[in-house]
């Protein structure tokens, strides 16, 4: 019988979009450089627009914040390599004598949010244990739907034009789902139609049409309405980040990121987008949408049991994916992602 780590999970969030202020990193935040290492600074500064350098620094500091606190050690003495490969391997934490130790963690930043997922072991077993590997694997990503100008290529290719770009990500068959299949799609009064009630209308794949679906309204009954294939369209694209932000998280466990020889090998299935969260407004925080985690993760045919994921709404565009693979007897679905204040990391560094 597998043996059930206990142990605890760490899910952070950072928030850079409105921190630091101005167009040069080194002037709008002088005291938060200066708390991570020379190169991590270079590499911060080094960044062209100043919204990455935010991402970048926050993501240091993310990082140093949790193996600090996790392993009881000086800050100053905090420090990070990889493990196998030392160019594309995943980042893990060392202890003072070099070995790796056995706690795992994993970052991802994307349009100013900076996200963390760790894992530590129970206080019955050390995370300064020496270990190669920790028996627990975390991996997170952050997918921001229309940050890019995907519509200059869905109008003229079609969101199926879109898609097929990814032909190295992703497999045939997911490929067909996020193409022809809708999940929901969002009415421009705010209801929410199913997917399974809009009939062949899930084959459009450009917007500017006009489309009827004919679907059951708040009252049990038929109702009849032509929408634009805008709707269709914004719906699949938004379904496409989300197959991404799980095959991202997933992946990233091992550290291989893209870079992943199986990547077609490795499909999912039943994915849905999570519907959105509330935008910010002015200083306040964005709001926390819809979770979902009854994604099936199939490799090379065979389902995948010993990986939890999940998928949440941040914001309107935010989804963000956690992955825990391993005997964990910790669950992801009961554990929330806590919303740090940078200010606070900055008053530990300083303290620790």
């Amino acid at each position: 019988m597998a043996i059930s780590h206990t142990g605890k999970l760490t899910l952070w969030l950072i928030d850079t979009r409105s921190i630091w202020p101005g167009n040069n990193i080194k002037e709008a935040a002088p005291d938060a450089l200066s708390l991570i290492p020379t190169q991590d600074r270079v590499d911060v500064q080094r960044k062209f627009q100043i919204a990455d350098a935010r991402m970048s620094l926050a993501s240091a500091l993310l990082k140093r914040f949790y193996i600090s606190q996790t392993l009881q050690l000086p800050w100053s003495e905090v420090a990070i390599a990889r493990r196998g490969d030392p160019k594309h391997g995943k980042p893990a934490a060392l202890l003072p004598d070099g070995s790796f130790a056995n706690i795992d963690f994993n970052v991802s930043h994307q349009g100013g949010l900076v996200t963390l997922i760790g894992w530590d072991p129970p206080e019955a077993v050390s995370a300064a244990e020496k270990a190669s590997e920790p028996p627990i694997l975390v991996g997170t990503d952050i997918t921001l739907v229309n940050e890019r100008d995907d519509y200059r290529t869905i109008d003229t290719d079609g969101i199926d034009g879109f898609i097929d770009i990814f032909s190295d990500v992703f497999s045939d068959a997911e490929r067909w789902d996020m193409t022809y299949n809708v999940d929901y799609l969002t009415l421009l009064d705010g209801r929410i139609v199913p997917g399974t009630s809009i009939g062949r209308a899930d084959r459009v794949v450009k917007r500017g049409q006009d489309v009827t679906i004919k679907f059951a309204n708040d009252n049990g009954q038929g109702e009849e309405m032509t929408i634009d294939s805008e709707l269709i369209t914004e719906a699949k694209l938004r379904r496409f980040y989300a197959f991404f932000a799980y095959k991202e998280a997933y992946i990233k466990l091992a550290g291989e990121a893209l870079l992943a020889p199986w990547l077609k090998e490795l499909e999912f299935q039943n994915v849905r987008s999570p519907k959105p969260g509330s935008p910010a407004r002015c200083s306040t925080a964005g709001l926390w949408g819809e979770k979902v985690s009854d994604v099936e993760i199939i490799f090379k045919g065979t389902k995948v049991n010993d990986t939890q994921m999940d998928l949440r709404a941040y914001d309107e565009a935010f989804m963000i994916a956690s992955a825990v693979k391993g005997n964990a007897s910790v669950k992801l679905e009961e554990c929330q992602i806590e919303v740090l204040d940078v200010n606070s990391i900055l008053q530990y560094a300083r303290t620790h």
